[in-house]
Order: structure tokens, then C-alpha cells, then sequence
């Protein structure tokens, strides 16, 4: 246990010289920050708990990764506008007892207003809030609904974040980002209404980034 704590205290203090000796970047206003790495989108569970005419089936969303970047430009030192983009997520789509049954692709453009709380630090966190557009594309049905059409609305809602940046040299930094964004479709197989399908995912990015 102590020797556990003693590599503790030596990893912070290792940190914590190594940003005490990095020049802090601090944000100022008219400041373009870009950022780019990989991202997650994790839907929450059971998101059409029984389709429409069919009782005791449901459809479940799975995870599914990318590239992403966001572009921020600052109006001033603590607040920021920012551009979420990312490269397609394909998510595969399965039903109650059928397996996979469909999968889909999707891009969710999001744009926030942040509140920057150190700007002058080496370590700068930060909260946002905004608005999400996800469009669906690419429906591909398989297994049980194989040679049937699906389609997907979509969708509008709101997005929160919270994020930091930590300096790691001089005009660079790394970056963690997490997410929630309201995001529900309207499903529909060969024109019939399947009912709404709640995403709701939580979205996790891990970022390098410069700003200029």
C-alpha cells in the first residue's frame, strides 16, 4: 500500500513540475481552437422498448466509433462557439430474439456555446450547451428483416458537454469530451410506422489539439 501511495505522490508531483513548467496557453478573444481524435457513441439501452404491432419486440442500438474534430472560435477569453463534426458512425440495429437486424450509418453535427473557466491555465475545463442535428443514412436491413425497406428520420435536440484541455507543449494540448445528446427517430419498415427509437447516447471524445 505505501509503496503504491509513494508512486501516487511521485506521478502527481511529476505532473504537476511538468505543467508548472509549461507556459499556459491562454485563450484570448478572436482565438480559433481546433481539436480532432477519436470518438464514441454509446446509445442507452432498450431505445424501442416494443415495436408497433409487434408485442414483446424491441430494437436496441449498439455502440459505434469514429473520427471526430470540433472547431471553437473564442468571443472572448470564457466563452467559446463551437462546431462538433465527425466521419460517419455506423451503428448496427438488432431486435428482441432476431439478432441483428439492420445497421445504419449517421453523422450529428452539434453546435455549442461553452463556458471556458481557466482560460490562463495549463489545465482549462470547461460546459456547453447546444443543438443537435443527426441525420440517418445508408438503412441496410439484415437477418430477419432481410429485403425490406427501413427508414429513419431525422432528428433535432439538445446537446451538453464537458470537456478540459490539458497543455502538453508549447501550442499543443490534449483533450477529453463527454457528452449527452438527445437524440430520437421515427422508424419506419416498407412505409409502416415501427414507432420512435430513443438514442440518447452518451459521447466520449479523446482529442489533440492547437489553437491560434
Amino acid at each position: 500500500m505505501l509503496s503504491k501511495l509513494a508512486k501516487s505522490a511521485t506521478t502527481a508531483a511529476l505532473v504537476g513540475a511538468f505543467l508548472a513548467g509549461t507556459a499556459a496557453q491562454a485563450y484570448e478573444t478572436g482565438d480559433w481552437v481546433v481539436r480532432a481524435g477519436a470518438w464514441g457513441v454509446f446509445p442507452k439501452s432498450d431505445n424501442l422498448s416494443e415495436v408497433n404491432g409487434l408485442p414483446g419486440i424491441g430494437l436496441d442500438v449498439d455502440d459505434a466509433y469514429s473520427l471526430g474534430f470540433n472547431i471553437t472560435y473564442m468571443i472572448n477569453p470564457n466563452i467559446g462557439v463551437e462546431l462538433l463534426g465527425a466521419f460517419p458512425f455506423k451503428h448496427d440495429i438488432k431486435a428482441t430474439g432476431l439478432g441483428k437486424v439492420a445497421e445504419t450509418k449517421q453523422l450529428p453535427p452539434t453546435v455549442s456555446v461553452q463556458y471556458h473557466f481557466l482560460p490562463n491555465s495549463n489545465v482549462r475545463p470547461y460546459a456547453g450547451v447546444g443543438l443537435n442535428y443527426t441525420t440517418f443514412f445508408s438503412e441496410k436491413t439484415k437477418g430477419a428483416l432481410s429485403g425490406t425497406d427501413l427508414n429513419l428520420d431525422d432528428s433535432w435536440g439538445f446537446a451538453g458537454q464537458l470537456g478540459i484541455d490539458v497543455d502538453v507543449a508549447p501550442n499543443w494540448f490534449v483533450n477529453a469530451d463527454v457528452r449527452y445528446i438527445d437524440i430520437d427517430t421515427k422508424a419506419k419498415l416498407n412505409g409502416a410506422g415501427l414507432g420512435t427509437v430513443k438514442i440518447d447516447p452518451v459521447v466520449f471524445g479523446i482529442n489533440i489539439g492547437t489553437h491560434f
